[in-house]
C-alpha cells in the first residue's frame, strides 16, 4: 500500500483529502495540533480499512516531524508528503502595517520553514519509492497582492519558491504547489470573520489533487479550480 504523510489533517482539506486517499488504499500518517480532533478524525478515516496513525503535535518542532516520519518508515516508507498545515499569522488578519511581526514570524515557520524540514526528514524514503510525490498546498496570496493577507501570502510564496527550487534539485519527485482555490474552512474563516458569503467545501476541490496523482504531470505550480475545469 502506498503511504501519505499529510499535516493539517484534522479538518478542512487536510481531513478531505486524507478520506479520498484513505477509499483508494492509501495508509496514512495524520497530524494535527488538536489530538482529541484530530483522533476523530483518524477514527473515521480508518473505517476505509486502511491504516491510519495520528500523530498529534506542531508541525514546527523538529522532533514531531522525526516522529511522522518514523512512524511512516514503520507503515512501508514514504510514496507522499502533503504539507496542508498552515498559520495566518494574525486572527483576523489585519493591514501590514499593524501585522504584529511575531505573527509573521510565526506564519514563515508553518508555512515554509515546516514544510521544508518535513521534506529533509523525508527525502530518503521518498527518494526510495517508486512515485515520490511533495504536494505544498498553496494559495492565491502567493501571487496577488490582496489587502491584509501579506503575511501570509509571503509566506505562501516563500512556499512556493522551495517546491520549485526543491523539484529543480530533485527531478526524480514530483513536486506540487497546488493553490486549491476558494473553501470554506476554519482557516478562512478566522481570516474574515465578517465574510459570510457562501464557499465550497473541501471536498469539493479534493478531485483535483486526486488527478495530480493519477495523471503525474511535471513538477510545477497548480490551481485547483483549472484542474477541475479541465476534467
Amino acid at each position: 500500500m502506498p503511504v501519505a504523510v499529510i499535516t493539517g489533517a484534522s479538518k478542512g482539506l487536510g481531513r478531505a483529502l486524507a478520506e479520498a486517499l484513505a477509499a483508494r488504499g492509501w495508509d496514512l500518517v495524520l497530524d494535527a495540533r488538536g489530538a482529541e480532533v484530530l483522533g476523530e478524525a483518524a477514527r473515521a478515516v480508518s473505517a476505509h480499512g486502511t491504516r491510519v496513525e495520528a500523530l498529534p503535535g506542531d508541525v514546527t518542532d523538529a522532533g514531531h516531524r522525526a516522529g511522522l516520519v518514523a512512524v511512516a518508515r514503520e507503515l512501508g516508507g514514504i510514496d507522499l508528503v502533503v504539507h496542508n498545515a498552515s498559520a495566518l499569522g494574525a486572527e483576523p488578519l489585519v493591514r501590514l502595517a499593524e501585522l504584529p511581526l511575531e505573527g509573521l514570524r510565526r506564519a514563515l515557520e508553518v508555512n515554509a520553514v515546516a514544510a521544508l524540514g518535513l521534506v529533509q526528514e523525508a527525502l530518503p524514503l521518498l527518494r526510495e519509492a517508486a512515485r515520490g510525490t511533495v504536494i505544498a498546498v498553496s494559495s492565491d496570496a502567493a501571487v496577488e497582492a490582496y489587502g491584509t493577507w501579506g503575511g501570509y501570502g509571503a509566506s505562501k510564496a516563500a512556499l512556493d519558491h522551495l517546491a520549485a527550487v526543491l523539484a529543480e534539485e530533485e527531478p526524480g519527485l514530483r513536486v506540487w504547489a497546488v493553490d486549491p482555490g476558494d473553501m470554506a474552512t476554519d482557516l478562512y474563516a478566522a481570516a474574515v470573520p465578517d465574510d459570510d458569503a457562501p464557499r465550497p467545501a473541501p471536498g469539493h476541490v479534493v478531485p483535483a489533487f486526486l488527478r495530480l496523482l493519477e495523471e503525474r504531470p511535471a513538477s510545477g505550480r497548480y490551481s485547483a479550480p483549472a484542474l477541475l475545469e479541465g476534467r
